[in-house]
């Protein structure tokens, strides 16, 4: 797996996730809104073709489970990869996870 760099932007009601790797063209994302201070909703998860298949998407993801846990918030995955990736993990996701 590459070593990725994940840098997180915020506004008022929306934060950005953002993935690079040195030496690759392009950066991976992943969005999400923010309901509540408890309550996030992950919308959006994009990788560039020439970041496929290194595992950007799931380091994407395995931030977002860790960052809202911290934060004592749960996640509404509304983007399909978020979903996905929470449903293949249900064990370890569950307690942030809003079906």
């Amino acid at each position: 797996m590459a070593d990725v760099t994940i840098t997180r932007t915020d506004t008022g009601t929306k934060a950005r996730y953002v993935a690079t790797i040195e030496g690759v063209e392009g950066e991976g994302e992943l969005t999400l809104s923010k309901v509540s201070d408890t309550l996030i909703i992950a919308d959006h998860t994009g990788v560039p073709d020439t970041m496929r298949r290194m595992g950007v998407a799931g380091t994407l993801a395995e931030r977002l489970f860790a960052d809202a846990r911290a934060a004592g918030q749960r996640i509404v995955p509304l983007c399909p990869f978020v979903r996905g990736y929470a449903q293949k993990r249900k064990e370890e996701t569950s307690d942030v996870t809003q079906w």
